[in-house]
């Protein structure tokens, strides 16, 4: 009996669907010509040389890669303990506590950071840098929540109950125990809390201000005046580093299990 290739030919269609755009902003970024413009007429490396001398690019990239990093930790560290509780322990209200942790995810993102916004407005006079730290951590937190969970739940208790038995109280049960077991769920966790932080455009775009911005929103803000395939060539450059970071976070730790 002849197979059908309907599920082939839906398969190839939706990895044009998924892949294609990235196509064509990877060949535009080589482009030769003076504005933004697809198939290319002739081919360059100019534009990737340009990206490294545009001064606002390399301030915005050291913003987004500190902010990545201390909302990711911050976040971490808030999101075991909270994962932790919530497993292993009678926790009252626990059902809402998970609803209420999940919602910036749920919710649309403009929401969260009108919502952020304005409580960083009521609340005082703080800086850019610290509302944006504060609301990267409460939009990574249900990502360290979840699949910390999810490494939780696959550990048995038995080994914590053993480690009882010969004489570990709960903190050191914690950190001997518990946390060696599940350190690849909160790798997995640093990795897509951390992706989501420098990639995170609707609530950087509330919380930024003049001389502090992350990189996805000063790419917007260059693409308003300038329209040349430098945006193409730093989003080709950025779509590779996400790449190779995630295959040697993969490498490294087995991620793909825990996501």
């Amino acid at each position: 009996m002849r197979e059908s290739r309907f599920p082939i030919v839906m398969l190839g269609m939706a990895l044009l669907f998924l892949v294609g755009p990235f196509v064509v902003v990877f060949i535009s970024a080589f482009s030769g010509d003076r504005t933004l413009a697809f198939p290319p007429s002739s081919f360059s490396l100019q534009w990737f040389a340009k990206v490294l001398t545009v001064e606002a690019f390399q301030a915005s990239f050291v913003t987004s890669m500190w902010l990545g990093v201390l909302s990711t930790l911050l976040a971490l560290l808030m999101g075991i303990p909270v994962a932790y509780a919530l497993a292993r322990y009678q926790v009252p209200g626990a059902e809402v506590i998970r609803v209420i942790l999940t919602s910036p995810l749920i919710l649309p993102a403009l929401v969260v950071g009108l919502a952020l916004l304005r409580y960083f407005v009521l609340i005082g006079n703080n800086s850019i840098s610290f509302g944006l730290l504060i609301g990267h951590t409460a939009l990574l937190l249900p990502y360290a929540v979840r699949v910390v969970s999810a490494s939780l739940a696959n550990l048995s208790r038995d080994i914590e109950d053993a480690a009882h038995s010969l004489g570990a109280n709960r903190l050191q049960t914690f950190f001997r125990v518990v946390l060696p077991n599940i350190r690849g769920g909160v790798a997995a966790a640093g990795v897509l809390a951390f992706i989501t932080s420098f990639n995170q455009v609707p609530v950087s775009l509330f919380l930024t201000g003049p001389g502090v911005s992350t990189l996805p929103i000063q790419m917007l803000l260059y693409m308003e005046y300038t329209y040349d395939p430098t945006i193409a060539a730093l989003s080709t450059l950025l779509i590779l580093f996400s790449i190779l970071f995630v295959l040697l976070t993969e490498r490294l730790l087995g991620i793909s299990k825990y996501v």
